[in-house]
């Protein structure tokens, strides 16, 4: 047995010091230790990178990976490996996230905050996000976390998943044709699969009523950006993104310069409630690990 885990991660071999647990530093150079590493964590958000070397690990049996999302991660975890993702971690920051660029574009901040840098006293009316119709397109736990934090805003919440379902009473993909046209506020949170792919493409954007608004805090590729541009462009529909596609997204991008796009660099689950989270989590798996129990939050193999 041999525990890989990142340096901000120190406190794990306080406590678990009967245990083998090496403590990774940023570039550190390849050596025995690391090729005999049975549980590893790679450094957050360090994607593809963070598990270039796994191939290099012969007795590999748990990558544990500090993100909800495995889409840029999962095709690259060898056969026998069992991949485990930090569902729970980012819950209430990404949920917050969803919540405050909704707030933040139905009441239209960004445009007083480019007046308040003109130092300019401009009154415009916006709408209330009160009595607004809002479809939560993905309804996991993140999907969970942003209901909860809107039930005091006295919205009209629709759930949509993957596959519907009664109690609670949860619409399937299928069924999105007919919920759009009727969202005032749509909030993507669903995981980047095959399926949601470009889902959101000139169908479905051409569904959206005039002054709709589309939150994405899911993955940017959830989105087709050329499909969301040329509908921004049209000045028909709002967007309020976290998440892009390409990440980072490119000075040329014309999202950039559109009043009506409101853009924040994927930080949604990246607040000072992370580390505490995450090492409670990685805490409660090393522990699961060194007992031979079921590990949690288990996407991809057995253990």
């Amino acid at each position: 047995m041999q525990i890989t885990v990142p340096a901000s991660f120190v406190q794990l071999a306080e406590k678990f010091p009967e245990l083998p647990i090496h403590i990774q530093m940023p570039d550190e150079p390849w050596s025995e230790q690391l090729a005999a590493t049975t549980f590893f964590v790679p450094h957050y958000m360090s994607g593809r990178a963070g598990i270039s070397n796994i191939t290099r690990m012969p007795d590999l049996e748990v990558v544990q990976i500090l993100t909800a999302g495995v889409d840029n991660v999962r095709d690259a975890i060898p056969q026998g490996v069992t991949l485990c993702n930090a569902k729970g971690v980012h819950d209430a920051s990404t949920a917050e996230m969803a919540v405050a660029l909704t707030l933040a574009s139905v009441r239209g901040l960004n445009r007083f905050q480019d007046a308040q840098r003109a130092a300019t006293w401009e009154r415009h009316r916006y709408a209330s996000l009160a009595d607004q119709s809002v479809l939560l397109v993905g309804y996991g736990s993140i999907g969970m976390a942003i209901e909860e934090r809107l039930r005091g805003f006295e919205v009209q919440i629709t759930r949509v998943a993957r596959v519907g379902r009664l109690l609670p009473q949860v619409f399937g993909f299928d069924e999105l044709d007919d919920l759009i046209p009727t969202a005032d506020v749509i909030i993507l949170v669903v995981p980047l699969t095959q399926e949601t792919k470009g889902m959101v493409n000139d169908h479905f954007l051409g569904l959206m009523h005039d002054g709709a608004l589309l939150v994405n805090v899911a993955r940017g590729p959830v989105i087709e950006t050329e499909a969301l541009v040329d509908a921004l462009q049209t000045g028909r529909i709002r967007a309020a993104l976290d998440v892009t596609d390409p990440e980072p997204l490119p000075p040329e991008s014309p999202l950039w310069m559109l009043e009506n796009c409101l853009i924040t660099p994927h930080v949604g689950g990246d607040t000072n409630a992370y580390y505490p989270r995450a090492l409670n989590l990685l805490t409660r798996n090393i522990d699961r690990y060194a007992k031979g129990l079921p590990l949690l939050n288990v996407v991809a193999g057995e253990y």
